[in-house]
């Protein structure tokens, strides 16, 4: 193995050996190195000296077989050095001469390479410049477009600046400037844009009046009343720099506290029609801006914000309403204002928006409404009812005949038929009242207009307010007239009167209903015209109005009775009282004549009956504790002269002597007494048929004492004859008898009951 390897290396010393001889010197090194490399060098070294040895022996053996041409080439040699002498002279020559020639080309060539550099600088220079210039040039347009405020191409000036242009100038430090300039030219833009949008809020808040009422009068599109260019602006910018949401943000958030400020009414709102106009503009100008923001942004505003600015709008709107109408008491107003509601309503349903909710507010308003114009009424009523003079109303001619005619539809034969000058029946309030209905009635139909109502609806508040009119308002003003103390009888009968003739008008108002409406009344729907009833209830009022001042007239005359109850012998005729009430009665009825004949009847029994009563009253009162027989027969004459006038028929249609019998109890009573029939009296008493029937047994047992006293008080005044003292004896026993025995009719009666 040993020697293999030997062997192996022995040959590799050999390839070696014949690489150096053969090898160019500047190429030994590698051959050399591989020596080194290998682990006997030395090996190779004895062998390396062994070929120098041989080598040498061929050098030295050459050298002696050449010699004498050694000797003739050094011969050659020192020949050729004189030679070379004179060549190095020249070549210095030509060097010095050389030199001296090179250095006008060694200056020439320097300031070519000079000129070559500055060459190659300026080159670079300009390399660099032409990258430089477009980024100047975009800075110079990007200060600019910030200059003239166009801040969106601004910022896509810079975006395109950040990243095309800039990077390529890096190293520069305008570039470094530049690059640290544009954020704060981004948030300068962004503030600039931010503070357009601000001025855009404030320009449209304060303007929102004039938006809406441009936009409620012509229903023109907002970006003719307004620029929205800002807002379009500031969200292009917000939406390149990435903050679109805090852009739609803000934005929600102002127009929420605008919205809000919209909504808040002024507290003298209700004063004028103004300041609902301006209220309501305001809120029109609000959501004209705000819808046409939602359809001509992507995402600024949305439907669900705009609902729910709408809800907040609606509810805030009908509250204001609400308050501030209730204090209206100006009709006008509350008509105006409604008119001014539906062209609110009318205008945003245009835009979109629901808008039922303020018709149904209307139908709150139009209940208000007829509140205000029944107080109004009332008023109209009241000052009608107190001018008039409550007198037929006289006409002197046809033109004065004709005015009455129309404004009332009165038709008579009878009358058209009279000669002037003649008289309607009944006072100017009739006409006025009829006249004031009708205008009621147009006044209700004013309020119905345009709110989208069906004629049956119309026709149904018309006829509703009607009724409350005439059962409410006019109702209470004709109550009031019959009971003010200085309403007199004639007055009365004159109301009567008025009332019968409206009554008989309401066919003529459901008619001019009708016609307004176009809903005949017997539609199945159809509100009834029932408020007719007012005029019965207010004749049936005056009736009983004339019937107890009728009796307070009596009582006043009975008030000046003055009878003498122990006179001994009648004057021979009526009391001078009796006689002035007997006349009063009779010129009273004389004004009943054009009163419906029941009435006038009524009146006159009811009269009749009082002062009967009354009359009664006098003889039963206590405080008269004794009478006379004179004293009766006096008041036997009042009562004929009661009765002569019930026989007169001071009014027409009583059948008979039925308004006598008011009288039948006191005439019973006085012939009992005046014919001293007690025998008849107590022998008939409680038979259906008896003579004395009117005359209640504890009436004439009052009576008799009173008559029983007198007697006696004149006995002891005139102790005179025996014979009369006999004969008044005589009397007082009968009475003592007859007073016994009413006592015991008394007794059973209270017994029996």
């Amino acid at each position: 193995m040993a020697e293999a390897e030997s062997l192996e290396t022995a040959s590799e010393h050999e390839r070696i050996l014949r690489e150096i001889e053969s090898t160019d010197s500047a190429c030994i090194g590698p051959t050399l190195r591989s020596v080194y490399d290998g682990e006997e060098h030395w090996r190779f070294m004895e062998k390396l000296e062994a070929r120098i040895r041989n080598h040498d022996r061929e050098i030295e053996k050459m050298c002696n077989f050449h010699f004498q041409g050694f000797v003739d080439s050094i011969t050659e040699l020192l020949k050729v050095r004189g030679e070379a002498q004179k060549l190095k002279i020249q070549v210095t020559d030509t060097n010095n001469k050389l030199q001296e020639s090179g250095k006008e080309l060694l200056t020439e060539m320097e300031e070519l390479r000079k000129c070559r550099s500055q060459q190659r600088n300026i080159a670079a220079t300009v390399d660099q410049l032409t990258l430089c210039l477009p980024v100047l040039e975009m800075y110079s347009k990007l200060r600019e477009q910030l200059k003239t405020k166009r801040h969106y191409p601004a910022l896509k000036t810079m975006e395109h600046m950040e990243h095309t242009f800039l990077p390529r100038v890096n190293p520069y430090r305008f570039c470094t400037i530049m690059v640290e300039d544009i954020p704060t030219l981004r948030e300068e833009i962004k503030e600039v844009s931010m503070s357009d949008l601000k001025d855009f809020l404030e320009s449209i808040r304060k303007h929102s009046d004039k938006i809406g009422e441009t936009a409620m009068k012509q229903v023109l599109s907002a970006q003719d009343l307004v620029d929205f260019s800002p807002v379009y602006r500031c969200l292009h910018i917000y939406t390149a720099l990435g903050a679109q949401d805090t852009f739609e943000n803000y934005y929600r958030k102002q127009r929420k506290k605008q919205a809000r400020l919209v909504l808040q009414p002024p507290s003298n709102m209700h004063e004028t029609l103004d300041g609902y106009r301006r209220y309501f503009n305001q809120i029109v100008g609000f959501f004209v801006v705000e819808d046409h923001i939602l359809h001509t942004t992507q995402g600024l505003v949305n439907r669900a914000y705009i609902d729910q600015l709408w809800e907040l709008a609606v509810s805030k709107t009908m509250s204001a309403l609400r308050t501030h109408s209730s204090y209206c008491s100006d009709p006008n107003l509350v008509l105006d204002l409604k008119n001014l509601l539906v062209l609110f309503a009318d205008t945003l349903q245009g835009y979109g928006f629901p808008v039922n909710q303020y018709f149904d507010m209307l139908l709150e308003i139009r209940d208000q409404y007829g509140e205000i114009l029944l107080k109004k009424w009332s008023g109209v009523f009241r000052y009608i009812l107190d001018l008039d003079n409550y007198s037929a109303i006289p006409v002197l001619n046809e033109e004065e005949y004709m005015r009455v005619m129309g404004q009332f539809p009165f038709h008579d034969p009878e009358l058209e038929n009279q000669s002037f000058p003649k008289k309607f029946p009944f006072s100017e309030f009739v006409p006025k009242v009829y006249t004031q209905i009708k205008e009621f009635i147009y006044a209700c139909l004013k309020f119905s207009e345009d709110l989208h109502l069906s004629s049956t609806e119309v026709d149904d508040m018309i006829r509703k307010s009607t009724n409350l009119l005439l059962t409410r308002t006019l109702s209470n003003c004709l109550q009031n007239v019959i009971k003010k103390q200085h309403v007199g009888l004639t007055e009365l009968v004159q109301i009567i009167i008025n009332t019968t003739h409206l009554e008989q008008s309401c066919k003529f108002l459901e008619e001019f209903i009708t016609n307004i409406t176009n809903v005949p009344p017997e539609t199945i729907h159809a509100t009834k015209l029932y408020g007719t009833a007012t005029f019965k209830d207010c004749r049936h009022a005056a009736e009983e109005e004339i019937y107890t001042k009728l009796n307070q007239k009596i009582d006043q005359f009975l008030q000046l009775a003055d009878y003498d109850w122990m006179r001994a012998e009648h004057n021979g005729h009526a009391s001078d009282y009796l006689v002035d009430l007997i006349a009063f009665l009779r010129s009273t009825f004389a004004v009943f004549t054009h009163l419906p004949g029941k009435v006038a009847q009524t009146a006159c029994m009811s009269a009749c009956k009082h002062l009967s009563t009354s009359l009664l009253q006098l003889l039963l009162d206590t405080e008269v504790r004794q009478i006379t027989m004179g004293a009766l027969k006096q008041f036997n004459m009042d009562i004929e002269e009661c009765e002569h006038f019930a026989r007169s028929g001071p009014v027409p249609g009583f059948q008979g002597d039925t308004l006598q019998l008011a009288f039948i109890d006191l005439r019973q009573l006085l012939d009992l007494f005046i014919q001293w029939d007690w025998s008849t009296y107590l022998a008939d008493y409680g038979q259906p048929n008896c003579k004395y029937l009117r005359v209640n047994p504890t009436t004439a047992l009052i009576l008799l004492d009173k008559i029983s006293r007198a007697m006696k008080d004149t006995s002891r005044k005139n102790n005179v004859f025996a014979q009369f003292r006999k004969n008044e004896r005589d009397k007082q026993k009968l009475i003592d008898t007859v007073a016994k025995q009413l006592r015991s009719l008394i007794h059973n009666m209270s017994h029996h009951h």
